[in-house]
């Protein structure tokens, strides 16, 4: 039996815009930014886009103007940035470090 991840939205209404960033890679994006990443081209972003949208196609929005790919999603009043992210789960600092 092969095992898949579930898609990371509930909602068949979820928005996912893709579009190419500054730099010419394709991004997908959840509209709130709950999740989404950067592809090489274009079916890979759709690909990705309709697996965790639960594969709606109608709620994929292609963008003509620059998209940058935006991981800081709020949720519940909550920021999970990368600077964040262990401090909201709980996670304690290691001790820095350091040479012999």
């Amino acid at each position: 039996m092969k095992l898949v991840e579930p898609p990371s939205c509930s909602s068949a209404s979820t928005i996912v815009f893709i579009g190419k960033n500054r730099r010419g890679n394709w991004v997908a994006q959840e509209q709130n930014g709950l999740y989404g990443g950067l592809f090489v081209n274009r079916a890979q972003a759709v690909k990705y886009a309709l697996f965790e949208n639960g594969h709606h196609p109608e709620t994929i929005i292609e963008l003509s103007r620059e998209i940058e790919l935006d991981m800081s999603a709020k949720i519940a009043g909550r920021n999970f940035s990368a600077g964040n992210f262990s401090a909201e789960l709980g996670a304690t600092q290691s001790p820095p470090i350091s040479a012999p």
